[in-house]
């Protein structure tokens, strides 16, 4: 479930920089209009859904298997960079692709192309190196994984 939706969420990002590509490279007001209310509508009721489902199955996929949620360093980050983007989807990405939606919907140009460029761009960052940490398992164990006793049943 976790890959699932990571992938998922990963992907949601992908569409969504390139529909802000769109609207910010394109002349036509048309075009704008409709890539920013394609953003909406992926930001509104995708986006979130899957941010929470790859917080939580970490969360929980963390918990019930032997990496632990702050034995490795490399788990733990992800946690975190999790949570931020998660954090700054509902407080910074949402409310950006919405006030681009009510400017170009009133009729006036796309107010500034970093509103629907800057979120997918960091977002895709972060998650393409949550990816590779995910591979690459880098880092070894926190202070905490290394004190903890390894009991095998």
């Amino acid at each position: 479930m976790h890959v699932i939706a990571s992938a998922g969420w990963l992907g949601l990002t992908l569409g969504l920089l390139a529909l802000g590509i769109t609207a910010a490279a394109n002349g036509s007001a048309a075009t704008v209009e409709a890539s920013v209310r394609a953003m909406k509508l992926f930001a509104d009721w995708l986006l979130l859904p899957l941010a929470f489902l790859t917080l939580l199955s970490g969360l929980l996929l963390s918990l019930g298997t032997k990496w632990g949620l702050a034995r490795y360093r490399w788990v733990y980050t992800k946690f975190w960079l999790t949570l931020a983007t998660t954090t700054a989807t509902v407080f910074a990405l949402r409310p950006g692709v919405n006030s681009a939606v009510t400017a170009v919907a009133a009729g006036g140009p796309l107010p500034d192309a970093g509103v629907v460029l800057f979120g997918p761009v960091v977002s895709l960052s972060a998650y393409v190196f949550m990816t590779v940490i995910s591979v690459l398992k880098p880092w070894g164990k926190t202070r905490r994984g290394s004190e903890m006793p390894r009991v095998f049943a």
